[in-house]
């Protein structure tokens, strides 16, 4: 099984740890803080909850950042000392493991990571396709949160889409919202969507947990299409045109994911069969992730959440 690669044990650190083990889909966690003692501290309160929690994931910590090398997946989240992976310090960081590391894709959890996705195609040149955010995730699920508490249910009976770029710049997708299945206008009426819209900037950037539970999911589609292979993609009907696009669709139950990019021609038809080309779906009762990896004029693409219309 494959080997995913933590960078920092703070509390996003920690908490991504903690939910792929227990999630139980990676071989291996290894958690890599220059603070040895608190990353082996948080492994092994994970490794000595595995009986209660059924963890079958090996974790393990180290204190040289060259234990990232031959993971399917390098997360970049938070230090103990430095907090969240960004700015200067973080670039050189981030040229020091793409040194060691040629292939694997590059996850970044935290919320304030975006510049840094940037600075690294232009400054080291690393390929779009290989830098993944998908803190994108973590707002989307505090809307979903937060309007569940309103109409007083689960959030795992809403599908809500957010795009555009947080905080100020994001939009709700309330048009193609839906709750129990049918449009949310039924159940919410204009004046709770407008205060729900209002509230958006101050959910971001989510916490850690929220962060944690959101890289979990696209760190294990990510390793596991490493497992499985990639298979070639068709022509794409509905796309981003002039992007390349990455889509993720998450598989339950211990089946594979797929993974399909797509450039100018867009990506509408990597989702055949599961959605056509609005490209965001439900797939075998998991949900579909649509990753906007990089737009033209060297911009990080937008994450484009679950339930969206469109990629």
């Amino acid at each position: 099984m494959s080997t995913v690669a933590i960078i920092g044990a703070g509390p996003l650190g920690g908490a991504l740890a903690s939910c792929l083990a227990r999630r139980a889909r990676i071989g291996e966690v290894r958690l890599i803080d220059p603070e040895g003692r608190v990353a082996e501290g948080k492994a092994l309160d994970i490794l000595q909850s595995s009986p209660v929690e059924s963890v079958n994931t090996r974790v393990t910590a180290a204190t040289s950042y060259a234990a990232a090398a031959g993971a399917a997946v390098v997360v970049l989240a938070d230090l103990v000392a430095g907090g969240e992976i960004a700015g200067e310090a973080g670039l050189a960081l981030l040229r020091q493991l793409a040194r060691m590391e040629a292939t694997a894709p590059f996850l970044f959890a935290g919320g304030l990571q975006r510049e840094l996705m940037i600075r690294a195609m232009a400054e080291l040149h690393l390929a779009p396709r290989r830098l993944v955010g998908s803190a994108p995730l973590a707002l989307e699920a505090a809307v979903r949160a937060v309007t569940a508490a309103l109409i007083d249910t689960s959030p795992a009976d809403l599908s809500i889409g957010v795009a555009g770029v947080p905080p100020r710049d994001a939009v709700i997708g309330w048009d193609t919202a839906t709750a129990y299945n049918r449009p949310i206008a039924s159940v919410l009426a204009p004046h709770h969507l407008s205060s729900l819209t209002s509230r958006l900037p101050a959910l971001w950037p989510p916490q850690p947990y929220a962060l944690a539970s959101a890289a979990a999911r696209v760190a294990e589609a990510l390793a596991l299409v490493k497992d499985v292979g990639i298979g070639e993609v068709g022509d794409g009907g509905a796309g981003v045109v002039g992007h390349d696009v990455v889509i993720l669709l998450a598989v339950g139950a211990d089946e594979a994911v797929a993974v399909g990019v797509g450039g100018g021609a867009g990506v509408g038809g990597v989702a055949d069969g599961v959605g056509g080309a609005e490209g965001v779906c439900d797939f075998m009762g998991e949900e579909v992730i649509a990753l906007g990896i990089i737009g033209s004029d060297d911009e990080v693409g937008d994450l484009v959440a679950p339930g969206a219309v469109g990629v």
